[in-house]
């Protein structure tokens, strides 16, 4: 599956010098937009000429030029962030102006060119799709149930003891859900369902 988008395992940067300006490419992962704007102040120079980024997080995203010519800086960061295959991150591009002008060409070059370098050499974790299921079981059940979903990469994420037995719901891998769902119409032989939630 080449079209699996990834993430950063760890935050990272890249610096290059063109025409005397000073490029610096700061990444990190990111979950929210709140994280994604909190390490942009975070790294941002305010001695710097220009600190211009991006984020993508699923289907929100931004960017911003900050000063730069419009579409030269956040926009090419955003599709250094695209193009790569990432997702969940936000790029940060410090600029130090050197002197000469690169012109609009040279600016989406040297912004897009930097992060897209930056990006390359990251360290990167898939994306896995999670899913989430309800299901009922018995006490009697339970600890089996327990044991045969951890193989599958489920986590509970809420249980709740009735009179009846036991409301699960868990969070899995979405390409696990078959399985998930067969095991437990097996283990409750054929009493109980699991059904998707999401």
């Amino acid at each position: 599956m080449s079209d699996m988008l990834h993430s950063l395992a760890i935050a990272c940067q890249h610096a290059e010098e063109i025409k005397k300006s000073r490029f610096l490419a700061q990444a990190a992962p990111v979950q929210t937009p709140e994280q994604a704007l909190a390490f942009v102040r975070q790294v941002s120079d305010p001695a710097a000429t220009h600190n211009c980024w991006a984020y993508r997080i699923g289907q929100d995203y931004r960017f911003n030029d900050d000063g730069e010519p419009g579409g030269t800086a956040g926009r090419p960061i955003l599709q250094a962030i695209e193009g790569q295959g990432i997702d969940r991150a936000v790029v940060v591009v410090t600029r130090w102006y050197g002197g000469i002008k690169l012109g609009a060409g040279g600016l989406v070059r040297a912004y897009g060119g930097t992060a897209a370098e930056c990006l390359r050499r990251a360290e990167r974790v898939p994306i896995v799709a999670m899913a989430r299921l309800g299901l009922r079981c018995d006490f009697a059940e339970l600890a089996l149930l327990k044991a045969r979903l951890r193989e599958l990469d489920a986590e509970i994420a809420r249980e709740d003891f009735g009179a009846e037995g036991v409301e699960l719901e868990i969070q899995l891998p979405a390409h696990r859900v078959d399985e998930a769902q067969a095991r437990v119409t097996d283990i409750s032989r054929g009493r109980h369902m699991a059904r998707r939630l999401d």
